[in-house]
């Protein structure tokens, strides 16, 4: 139980730097939220829990292809909010894109073998 709770403390910690970061220093947040801190994470998690290395390899793959679509977002929402529209519309937009990209990609993908 406290593993779990050192999880949880540990990335919701990074989550809340970020944000506070942004308020003073947007590059500087912004650098450290564009790092791959929650696969990172995810990884670190996963080896710890003894998850053999092949299975790690699989989902730092999976999660380059993810990557493409989801920038999508970080494309229409500041497009969004810069042409006036309010933040929760652009950013409920911006999300419907982003999932179109994953539906358009996934398709994509199996075509070309690869499998998530």
């Amino acid at each position: 139980m406290a593993y779990y709770a050192l999880k949880i403390l540990l990335s919701a910690v990074v989550v809340v730097l970020i944000s506070e970061l942004a308020k003073r220093q947007s590059g500087v947040a912004a650098l450290i939220a564009a790092l791959p801190l929650t696969s990172i994470l995810a990884f670190v998690w996963l080896h710890l829990d003894a998850t053999p290395p092949e299975r790690i390899a699989d989902l730092a793959g999976q999660v380059f292809w993810l990557v493409i679509p989801s920038l999508i977002l970080f494309i229409t929402l500041p497009f969004l909010l810069r042409q006036g529209l309010n933040f929760w519309l652009s950013l409920g937009l911006s999300i419907i894109a982003t999932a179109g990209g994953y539906f358009a990609l996934l398709p994509l993908l199996r075509r070309f073998g690869v499998n998530l």
